[in-house]
């Protein structure tokens, strides 16, 4: 890591630094698309279907049922594109998972 000579760097500059490195799983767009997803796909479906993560620049969406699943499979280039304006960490595929969410500690 090379250091700036020209000032200390702010905390949220150093962490979207180290987060930028991790290309698999992007921490920092998951907090954007949740916050958009019940514009993205209508209150019904932003209840049920849960936004988890974006990994290798796909949306890994969980879903109660099959479905739910053909719905955001059918809808899913219109979905997609309710996150372009995010560029280049936009997601550009959905993943699937039918599944109950996993309740945390």
């Amino acid at each position: 890591m090379t250091r700036r000579k020209d000032g200390p760097v702010s905390l949220g500059e150093s962490l979207a630094s180290l987060a930028s490195r991790y290309k698999k799983v992007d921490l920092l767009i998951i907090d954007e698309v949740r916050a958009r997803w019940p514009a993205a796909v209508g209150e019904v479906l932003a209840e049920r279907c849960v936004p988890e993560l974006v990994k290798d620049a796909s949306l890994v969406v969980r879903v109660p049922s099959g479905a739910f699943a053909e719905r955001l499979r059918r809808d899913e280039r219109t979905i997609l594109e309710a996150f372009a304006d995010l560029g280049g960490r936009a997601p550009t595929s959905l993943t699937i998972v039918v599944g109950k969410a996993q309740k945390p500690l």
